[in-house]
């Protein structure tokens, strides 16, 4: 054991990792009913270096949480999502939801656009049918338990992982 400690030195933050270009991803979320999962979700948006994040509804953001990410994030609040994605989709984006649906497509076998707007839904209820027919693609993260499904601010932190995962520096 005394040889792993010399050989390795913790490093608690590392300075983040140069884009070079802005990311082209922002983040739309479905009215959500906790400040964690907003904090949780904003937090992370900050640490992809997502630079836009669209509130819908009347939900908070905790700042406790969220951290350092609200002094680089744009958050723009809105009363419902629908008409959030029809406005994403005239301004050229590829609107992409986090949803458990027929035809939905695997995340591991999904290539993210370069210019995404990813979609989350509502803890309870989801993407709404009248949001799901306005996505250009829809993606399942697939579960092996139970529950059979991902928290809101869980899924959006593994699309956003994903997306930068395949977009590494912008």
């Amino acid at each position: 054991m005394a040889e792993f400690e010399e050989d390795f030195v913790q490093v608690r933050q590392r300075a983040f990792a140069p884009l070079n270009s802005p990311r082209q991803l922002l983040v739309a979320c479905a009215p959500m009913r906790s400040a964690v999962n907003l904090g949780r979700i904003a937090r992370m948006a900050g640490c992809c270096a997502v630079e836009r994040l669209i509130v819908c509804g009347s939900g908070r953001i905790d700042p406790k949480i969220a951290r350092d990410a609200l002094g680089t994030l744009r958050i723009e609040e809105r009363r419902s999502l629908a008409p959030v994605l029809e406005r994403l989709r005239e301004e050229g984006w590829m609107v992409v939801g986090l949803e458990q649906a027929d035809h939905s497509v695997n995340i591991h076998e999904f290539a993210f656009p370069k210019r995404t707007a990813l979609v989350v839904g509502n803890e309870r209820t989801g993407l709404l049918p009248d949001e799901l027919r306005l996505l250009h693609h829809v993606v399942e993260i697939p579960v092996w338990g139970a529950p059979a499904a991902y928290n809101a601010a869980t899924a959006a932190t593994i699309g956003m992982y994903e997306y930068c995962r395949q977009h590494p520096t912008g």
